[in-house]
């Protein structure tokens, strides 16, 4: 348990930013699993429309420092890999 009273807002403070980044990390992965179901289905016009969206919410998450930044890079361009495969 926290002694001081600066070590008490710590833990306040640490409480507060798990539950931010708790929020994004869940909003990074359901990107990922949205994209995957819809790489799956094959509708390339969808996968088109979503994919925008997709890149910048990997990139929102890590910009805000909850992922790497080469981390939201590298599964963008894992997924870009995939999508190019998918013929219309």
């Amino acid at each position: 348990m926290a002694n001081t009273k600066s070590a008490k807002k710590k833990t306040k403070v640490i409480k507060k930013k798990t539950a931010i980044n708790r929020v994004r990390i869940g909003k990074y992965k359901g990107a990922i699993t949205k994209m995957e179901e819809l790489i799956k289905s094959g509708d390339k016009a969808k996968i088109d429309k979503f994919f925008s969206t997709f890149q910048s919410q990997l990139m929102k998450v890590s910009k805000k420092g909850s992922i790497k930044r080469k981390t939201a890079s590298r599964k963008i361009s894992r997924i870009s890999k995939k999508i190019s495969t998918i013929k219309k």
